[in-house]
């Protein structure tokens, strides 16, 4: 039975507003914390264009989507997540701005079984546990994009992890958002980006190096082998900014030159050019 009704979201980006999609879908109460009115407006926006997208896929009904708009509201004063019961961290791939905030949190936070989860791609989750004086309700939840369509969830528990925490979350994940979860040991990237960044970093070694381009590249593997989306997109649609910091996360932990962030990726993310994000990337977006 799930115990958990009061979720807490800090950041309305692309993770943010689809975590919070799914949660007001599943009938939750939902606390958005934003660091300004602007992204106030830009993280409704966000949360709208995604209900209206399942609407338009007939996953939700007009009313179904109505409710959960009504179930989710903004604020730009953190401190209002007092009385939260989960709290999912989707901040900036920044180490030291996700262990302010988890520093932050854990005054904030009243309810002392409250779980503080992170939906950090790739930042070992004890460190930031370490920022707290609850490492045990720590926990890393991390969701993949777009949040509403894909079903998997990583769950990883630093070696300072309640198991209580850990069954809490699971059951949270399956049992009311109806993901599936796989879990990780607590090591720079998890599971999946410790086998997708080296897939990616060699595909922009391609382009780099002058063997490929970016078109043949994702033609070749989208037709070749099947996937739904070549490399260089994926890595447009992740955002180029955040694939040099999972690269750079990983490389760090293993210094393993497959993790090494290619000098052309970060002279791309130094410019600006984040991706579909930015409408250029390796390709460019309207």
């Amino acid at each position: 039975m799930n115990d958990i009704h009061r979720v807490g979201v800090v950041g309305c980006g692309v993770m943010g507003s689809g975590i919070a999609d799914v949660c007001a879908r599943a009938g939750l109460d939902v606390l958005v914390a934003v660091s300004s009115g602007a992204s106030v407006a830009r993280g409704r926006q966000r949360l709208r264009d995604s209900l209206d997208h399942g609407l338009r896929k007939s996953v939700i009904t007009e009313a179904e989507r109505s409710d959960a708009l009504e179930r989710v509201t903004f604020t730009t004063d953190l401190g209002d997540l007092g009385d939260r019961q989960i709290v999912f961290e989707t901040a900036p791939e920044n180490e030291l701005t996700k262990l302010d905030l988890f520093g932050a949190l854990d005054k904030i936070v009243e309810d002392p079984d409250a779980i503080l989860a992170s939906n950090t791609s790739s930042i070992p989750i004890i460190r930031m546990a370490k920022a707290t004086g609850r490492p045990g309700q720590v926990i890393g939840v991390h969701f993949f994009n777009p949040v509403p369509a894909l079903p998997l969830v990583e769950v990883i528990e630093s070696l300072l992890t309640d198991d209580e925490t850990r069954a809490r979350a699971e059951a949270f994940v399956v049992g009311t958002l109806g993901k599936q979860v796989i879990r990780s040991p607590d090591r720079a990237g998890f599971v999946i980006n410790a086998l997708l960044i080296p897939y990616l970093l060699s595909a922009i070694r391609m382009v780099e190096t002058g063997f490929a381009t970016a078109d043949v590249i994702d033609k070749g593997m989208v037709l070749g082998c099947s996937h739904p989306m070549g490399p260089l997109k994926l890595a447009d649609l992740i955002g180029l900014d955040t694939v040099a910091s999972i690269a750079g996360a990983l490389y760090e932990e293993f210094k393993d030159q497959q993790y090494s962030p290619p000098p052309l990726l970060l002279r791309m993310v130094e410019g600006g050019l984040l991706g579909k994000k930015t409408g250029r990337g390796f390709h460019i977006y309207s």
